[in-house]
């Protein structure tokens, strides 16, 4: 959600230098904490065009605080992680994973910076991010925090894997898509300014109207998926979970009817990319919960019953 209001502000070059910002652990406030050269000590790389906006500033490092507090989680969760070291070592290694990856999404958010906001590397930083999501994600349902009934139609489970699995593969393509439409849009305020936001819209290209009608795909794919599977599971977990998920998918789509019909308000364009962080968390979780073997070794000796039976 922060990275995602970084983008929407503009507010990726806030600190122009990495790990420090203007040079200090703790960012200026103000124009006179800064030396009267500032411009050509940190805007060499930018062609001299930096200039301080502490509002901006603050919201890159905050970013950037949260970045460090979620890796301290994450290393408290990898040493929590070690109880289950003779129990349960998948849980130890996706835990490592995620201190690993994370650690990694660190060092890329640097050279995201170092290569002035490169649309590649933006990218490649969320993809990141969403990798130590699904590493997350994988040790909460491993460690059985959440758990699922056995179907009451096991034989519908392969149409409803081979469903989720086009529909997760759409969905990130969909959402990497929407990263190509936000480097044009930077294109267009560049060429425009802030001051014609109704205009924005009009000056994009074809990435946006493929973005936009695929929708409708991403949204029927959800829709054949959560038929299918409430068919099999009524209850529980993956019945809840695919209630979620088409929530998710109608308010994902409201807001970039916001976007597209009502100038591109700021507050939209955060809220459209935590949503479809959200929607693919999900999408993963359901998947877990599809396949007992990897979300819970006591669920693969019950489904290996109703099989047999």
């Amino acid at each position: 959600m922060a990275g995602g209001i970084v983008r929407g502000t503009g507010s990726g070059m806030g600190c122009p230098d990495w790990p420090k910002c203007f040079g200090r652990w703790i960012p200026p406030t103000e124009i006179s904490q800064l030396p009267p050269n500032y411009q050509q000590i940190y805007g060499a790389k930018l062609k001299g065009e930096i200039e301080f906006n502490a509002v901006k500033t603050w919201i890159e490092y905050i970013n950037r605080l949260l970045g460090a507090f979620s890796g301290f989680l994450v290393l408290a969760t990898l040493v929590a992680s070690l109880s289950y070291l003779r129990k349960d070592r998948s849980i130890v290694w996706g835990s490592l994973a995620a201190f690993i990856l994370i650690g990694a999404n660190a060092w890329l958010g640097s050279r995201v910076v170092a290569t002035e906001l490169a649309q590649y590397m933006i990218t490649l930083h969320l993809l990141l991010a969403l990798m130590v999501v699904a590493a997350l994600l994988f040790v909460l349902v491993r460690s059985g925090a959440i758990s699922q009934e056995t179907p009451r139609n096991f034989r519908s489970s392969k149409t409803i894997n081979q469903l989720l699995l086009v529909t997760v593969v759409l969905t990130i393509g969909q959402v990497l898509l929407g990263t190509q439409v936000r480097d044009a849009l930077n294109e267009v305020v560049k060429r425009i300014g802030y001051a014609q936001r109704d205009y924005w819209i009009e000056g994009l290209d074809w990435r946006f109207y493929v973005h936009r009608s695929f929708s409708l795909v991403i949204l029927g794919l959800h829709v054949a998926f959560i038929y299918q599977l409430t068919k099999a599971y009524r209850t529980g977990a993956l019945a809840s979970l695919g209630k979620a998920l088409i929530g998710l998918v109608v308010a994902e789509i409201g807001t970039g009817i916001v976007m597209a019909y009502f100038g591109v308000p700021a507050i939209a364009q955060p809220t459209h990319l935590f949503l479809a962080v959200l929607m693919v968390g999900v999408q993963f979780i359901i998947w877990l919960l599809l396949h007992p073997a990897l979300s819970s070794p006591e669920r693969v000796i019950d489904t290996a019953r109703l099989q047999k039976i």
